[in-house]
């Protein structure tokens, strides 16, 4: 790993396939017990995520200015905003299943109901832009919602993954809820697109649009959901909104007799 001035920063570990297997079988086996978990809890551990990731602005800071070569202040504030961004997304935890979920209007002796549930394994493909408030913004609303996920950090600048890492190692999150790994993109995403045992995948960090392409087609095979690369850069820094929150839900309708 190199700065922005092309000195030498650390080594990172190169994933490998195996790699890439072992983080869906752990997310796997870790998604019974996160998705069963009551939504209060699940925004009480983002809670708890983002107060010691803040305990360590100065380490993220100090990264993301070596990396970008960032000035400090910008980096500090990228920092804050990375700890605010999970603040957002811990407060929706107990909200979303009551908007976008709920009775339906119906005629007749029963009951409809709407129920938001989650997907499953998520790949994600972290933004290579934004290292650090990227990679949260696409992590946070994908566990908050219940799935577990698979995280391919931004390669050209690892080291704020591997930091989070670290936080999360040391938070209340149970383990294989967040699996991180650190390589090559263009080799490991593939692959995961392909992996019948993950249910959806978020190619926002994908650059080369041959490569976002292979990995619907490699998805196609067990119907992935599937998150576009977007179409024009995007600002991390903005409102996030709550397309992120709702990309892996499923809807559940049930329809109950009511009795007499």
């Amino acid at each position: 790993v190199t700065s922005a001035a092309g000195g030498f920063l650390a080594n990172a570990a190169k994933a490998s396939r195996k790699d890439a297997r072992d983080a869906v079988v752990a997310a796997r086996a870790a998604f019974p017990r996160w998705s069963g978990a009551t939504p209060y809890n699940r925004g009480q551990i983002l809670y708890r995520i983002a107060e010691l990731l803040e305990g360590r602005r100065a380490q993220f800071a100090a990264e993301l200015a070596a990396a970008d070569g960032l000035p400090g202040d910008r980096a500090w504030e990228l920092v804050d905003a990375t700890v605010d961004r999970l603040v957002w997304y811990a407060g929706w935890s107990d909200k979303i299943a009551t908007v976008y979920g709920g009775p339906n209007p119906v005629a007749g002796p029963y009951l409809n109901l709407s129920i938001p549930e989650p997907t499953g394994v998520v790949a994600v493909v972290a933004p290579p832009e934004s290292p650090l408030l990227g990679l949260v913004s696409v992590i946070a609303p994908v566990i908050v919602t219940g799935n577990t996920c698979v995280v391919v950090a931004a390669e050209r600048a690892p080291l704020p993954a591997i930091t989070l890492a670290e936080v999360l190692a040391v938070s209340d999150l149970p383990g294989g809820v967040v699996n991180i790994l650190t390589g090559s993109a263009a080799e490991l995403t593939p692959w995961l697109a392909g992996h019948l045992d993950v249910n959806a995948i978020d190619l926002t960090g994908v650059t080369d649009p041959e490569l976002a392409l292979r990995c619907e087609e490699a998805a196609a095979e067990n119907l992935k959901r599937v998150l576009r690369p977007p179409a024009e850069p995007v600002d991390w820094s903005a409102d996030p909104g709550t397309r992120r929150l709702t990309a892996f839900l499923e809807i559940k309708t049930i329809w109950h007799p009511m009795g007499v």
